[in-house]
């Protein structure tokens, strides 16, 4: 299974994307993740991300496909696929993996779309008392606004392809993936 997930930031995307993952027995490559491993260890790469973590603003495309590339192509030819979480971000970056993606011959199967309002999804953010620097709701508004600039485009994009699967993520936990497996499983 080769799954993109897309959503505001706060969603659900990380949690849907691992039990996602379980259920096909796929890689879950969570860019977020990535990214804050990468600022810990202070690299000089993660001292460039850090900036961009704690404003809540896109990291550039350039920068997101060297760390993101490598970790897909060897999820495709050791497990069969993957399921992205938070790549892509922006319209560059879906047309920079489409084109990584058809040479390693593993096109996304399904883009899931988590729909879920504003309000909702800085609440959620705000309360998840993780204590990230991305947590606070100013940046927690800022990351919407951003999401509504770069990444809501997707949507259309991955529509026109054929591959859009818009589910409410809304719900209770549980019945959310209940209806992303239902369109998950018709594609096996």
């Amino acid at each position: 299974m080769r799954v993109i997930m897309l959503a505001p930031p706060g969603a659900g995307k990380g949690t849907q994307s691992e039990r996602i993952a379980a259920r096909y027995g796929v890689p879950h490559i969570s860019s977020g993740d990535i990214f804050r491993e990468e600022s810990a260890a202070g690299t000089p790469t993660g001292r460039r991300l850090r900036g961009y973590l704690e404003s809540g603003d896109l990291v550039p495309d350039d920068l997101v496909l060297s760390l993101v590339e490598d970790r897909v192509i060897t999820a495709v030819r050791t497990r069969g696929g993957f399921v992205l979480d938070g790549f892509p971000r922006t319209l560059a970056q879906a047309e920079a993996a489409a084109v990584m993606a058809g040479k390693a011959r593993a096109s996304a199967q399904a883009a899931v779309y988590l729909d879920v309002p504003q309000d909702v999804v800085i609440a959620r953010i705000t309360a998840r008392g993780e204590d990230r620097a991305d947590d606070s709701a100013a940046v927690a508004r800022h990351r919407f606004a951003v999401y509504l600039e770069n990444t809501r485009p997707l949507i259309d994009y991955y529509a026109g392809r054929g591959i859009l699967v818009k589910v409410d993520g809304g719900p209770a936990i549980d019945a959310v993936s209940q209806e992303i497996f239902a369109a998950l499983d018709q594609l096996q």
